[in-house]
């Protein structure tokens, strides 16, 4: 099963994106469906939100005047936290049991207008965000909703801000364009994403890449790897193990593969190889079995012993090393990527190296191979610079 979570701003197409994905065969739980559900006539929500805001927030039938909630809450912080407190935690109860009756291949879309706002972000595999400009929201909200335009503008600076709402997308959607327009992209999103990513989840496969390619450095990369931290955490909760983004992803100015390396300490290698291994499996980091990195080896390479992890997300590849935390392999990744990050010199001629070797040693495996010799002879110069400087991992 695929767990999507979907979040958009007030006004931006959110549920015209929702119903589309329907149409290709998503199950939807729709949060805020649930939300009126948890306070209908006779629930025992709704006697709660009457005790605490009175019999003013009901209409004449009994029911929920969702108007004059929306009046008393917006304009008190308090009163808001409180509504929440009861509404929230009957959603995530209801929305809990609806995804697990979903079935196994499903690909389960939540749709959640305040994903950002409340921090579930991390508890989906992959998060969509629909961003809209400002005028286009604001012109549908009182065209097509016949709100006034003080009152849009009220209901949109009550929400999360569209860089808030960035700051946890891994998809990000524009729909200032037309239906048509927004159709294809979803399209494109269910058939090239969603469907492989399903898949990839379901049969623990992780995505590999085969040939070496860099690009150039992308402004983006620590973002990326704190969303997935952010998953990691999720996932292995409530263990807290040290995550650190490594490689050269990690290091500024620095061209690299799209791959974001990822360390994360364990106890012992029988810790990684027991249900932690499962739970980030399910999480959409699935173990890379029967490689190099499984086999003992020598005394003396220590710094190779791990196990290894990957995405099984095919639009963003992940290395996640597990690694015993204080093991001469955790050390090494640490003090390898600070020493990059702390010499312009060092960094430039690792850089050349790269360039040389993807140019002329594309395969994966000969590629990470070609580059043993030129660490051998800079971890002497990273230990030298640990040593003067009083580095510490």
């Amino acid at each position: 099963m695929l767990k999507v979570g979907l979040t958009g701003g007030i006004g931006s197409g959110k549920s015209a994106v929702a119903r589309r994905l329907v149409e290709r065969g998503a199950v939807l739980v729709d949060a805020d469906q649930i939300s009126r559900e948890v306070v209908a006539p006779g629930t025992d929500g709704l006697t709660e939100v009457v005790a605490a805001f009175s019999a003013r927030v009901l209409d004449a039938d009994g029911a929920l005047d969702r108007a004059a909630l929306a009046d008393l809450v917006f304009t008190d912080e308090a009163a808001r936290r409180r509504l929440e407190a009861i509404v929230h935690r009957r959603v995530r109860a209801r929305t809990a049991e609806l995804i697990a009756a979903a079935a196994p291949d499903a690909v389960v879309v939540n749709d959640v207008p305040l994903l950002a706002e409340v921090g579930l972000a991390p508890t989906y595999h992959v998060v969509v965000v629909v961003q809209t400009a400002l005028a286009t929201r604001l012109q549908r909200l009182t065209r097509d909703r016949g709100m006034s335009r003080a009152d849009a503008e009220r209901r949109i600076a009550g929400q999360a801000d569209d860089a808030s709402r960035a700051a946890v997308a891994d998809v990000l959607l524009s729909n200032d364009g037309t239906l048509a327009q927004l159709h294809a992209a979803v399209d494109a999103l269910w058939d090239d994403r969603l469907v492989p990513y399903e898949e990839n989840v379901r049969h623990r496969r992780a995505v590999r890449a085969q040939r070496v390619t860099l690009t150039e450095p992308d402004p983006t990369w620590p973002q990326q790897y704190a969303r997935l931290a952010a998953r990691i955490r999720h996932a292995i909760a409530p263990a807290e193990l040290r995550i650190d983004h490594i490689g050269s992803t990690a290091v500024p100015e620095l061209a690299a593969k799209d791959v974001i390396d990822i360390q994360l300490g364990v106890p012992s290698l029988a810790e990684a190889d027991g249900p932690l291994a499962q739970r980030l499996a399910d999480a959409g980091f699935p173990r890379m079995p029967g490689d190099w990195w499984d086999t003992p080896r020598p005394a003396g390479t220590g710094r190779w012993e791990k196990r290894l992890h990957g995405s099984a997300d095919p639009a963003r590849p992940v290395h996640l090393h597990l690694r015993v935390t204080g093991s001469l392999g955790w050390r090494y990744a640490l003090l390898m990527r600070d020493h990059l990050r702390a010499d312009p010199d060092r960094r430039a001629a690792y850089l050349m190296l790269k360039r040389e070797l993807a140019a002329s040693a594309p395969d994966s495996g000969t590629y990470a191979t070609a580059k043993d010799p030129w660490f051998d002879e800079e971890h002497l110069r990273a230990e030298e610079w640990a040593a003067r400087t009083g580095w510490r991992p």
